[in-house]
């Protein structure tokens, strides 16, 4: 499968370099960016991939079959709706867009494209595909114990990236807990609240933070986000769903630890990429092969895309309303 990548940042340089080494079934033949020496950069990596200027002209060149949309989030929409007006199959980042209205055309344009075939579109929700979390939906949908409550979903990252501001932090970084929440409970969010301290932390770069998300779902149950990029002490993720009878939480995968000094020590990445480099692979393998094999990939739906961007939509509301819980609405 020859891919076009739109987006060389970290994001896109990543994506490159995972399926360039470590996905079998695909190719990287072009990469689009306007940095022209972050694009060389890609390419220069690559043998035979070439980079274009215009993400346009990837989407519509002759030798790229499929396209991952990893650029700037504000671009995700309208390059999705180019990649379906081109045919290509995509996997676009999340989020599919900061837009209501804009999320629900790219979902009109993919069912007028594809009708009931196979979808064109996934979304790239990888928390889905990482072993804990996989591991961890097994043993909640099992049953062993009782229903699930709550979910208990936390996000801590170790400073922000320039330009964040508190609306992109819940679209861009809680979209991951927004999306993994009714997943994890196979149950949709139905109301949203959003809350933060008083005063926030020192060392929150001007935004709300920590801030805290109420998410009620369908099945009744009422769980938890908890996101700060501005952590400073390392990039860490945890998760737990308290069941009826039991409670089923992530123990994160720390690999190293040290014992010196009459103390013990375990190591924290300094951002997503050792954190989720299995989920990111297991991620492309299976989209490159479901498109090699002709079949529809397991990932996240492009309609998954767009309720996160309803649930986040309506967070956003919720902090502009004092931290009132906001209705999610139907999409199209």
């Amino acid at each position: 499968m020859k891919i076009g990548i739109i987006g060389t940042g970290v994001m896109g340089a990543f994506h490159a370099q995972l399926l360039h080494k470590q996905v079998s079934g695909a190719t990287v033949v072009a990469v689009a960016d306007p940095d022209a020496e972050r694009a060389g950069a890609v390419v220069a990596a690559i043998p035979g991939a070439v980079a274009h200027a215009d993400p346009l002209e990837l989407i519509n060149a002759p030798d790229v079959e499929a396209v991952l949309i990893a650029s700037p989030d504000t671009l995700h929409a309208a390059q999705t709706l180019a990649c379906i007006a081109a045919g290509k199959p995509t996997l676009c980042e999340k989020p599919l867009s900061y837009s209501v209205e804009e999320a629900d055309r790219v979902i009109a344009a993919h069912r007028t494209a594809v009708g009931a075939g196979v979808p064109l579109v996934h979304q790239g929700f990888m928390r889905r595909f990482d072993p804990g979390y996989v591991a961890q939906k097994r043993e909640v949908d099992s049953g062993a114990h009782g229903r699930p409550v709550m979910v208990h979903s936390v996000g801590r990252g170790v400073t922000t990236g320039p330009g964040a501001t508190d609306e992109t932090v819940i679209f861009n970084s809680a979209i991951h807990d927004i999306d993994v929440v009714p997943w994890l409970l196979g149950s949709e969010v139905t109301e949203v609240s959003w809350h933060a301290p008083a005063v926030p932390s020192a060392m929150s770069d001007g935004l709300s933070e920590p801030f805290l998300l109420l998410l009620r779902t369908a099945d009744g149950a009422l769980s938890t986000v908890e996101n700060s990029l501005n952590a400073r002490y390392g990039y860490d993720m945890r998760c737990e769903v308290l069941c009826e009878t039991g409670a089923v939480s992530i123990a994160e995968p720390y690999p190293v630890q040290t014992h010196a000094e009459l103390a013990s020590r375990n190591g924290l990445a300094a951002d997503f990429r050792p954190r989720f480099a299995e989920a990111y692979r297991l991620e492309l393998q299976e989209w490159v092969s479901a498109l090699n094999d002709g079949r529809a990939p397991t990932l996240a739906t492009v309609e998954d895309g767009a309720r996160a961007t309803r649930v986040a939509a309506a967070a956003v509301a919720s902090m502009r309303s004092g931290g009132v819980f906001v209705s999610v609405g139907a999409g199209a």
